[in-house]
């Protein structure tokens, strides 16, 4: 069954440039790992080298965070979105002193 899988906008150089694909899978796992087998220029920003994924990529399915669902064995069911989501962060706070 393919899912909708929402791209954001720094990766989508990797899908040629598109900001959502159809992606195959039954699981969280198995999209990711035929997305990236898809586009395999976006694996190494997805995944580490040991295969895990990155800890600043985050997933959603349904606008719902899979940490608080099944992680990676969170079942996709017909119609459901699943957006990768990358951490932002940085920046340099200065306090001013005078």
């Amino acid at each position: 069954m393919p899912v909708k899988v929402m791209i954001p906008t720094p990766l989508r150089p990797y899908t040629e440039n598109k900001d959502s694909v159809e992606v195959e899978g039954q699981t969280i796992d198995e999209i990711l790992s035929n997305l990236a087998l898809k586009y395999p220029q976006l694996k190494r920003h997805l995944f580490s080298e040991d295969g895990r994924l990155r800890n600043f990529v985050n997933v959603y399915v349904n606008e719902e965070d899979i940490r608080y669902l099944d992680g990676g064995d969170t079942k996709i069911k017909e119609g459901d979105v699943v957006s990768i989501i990358p951490a932002i962060a940085g920046g340099n706070f200065q306090e001013k002193i005078f």
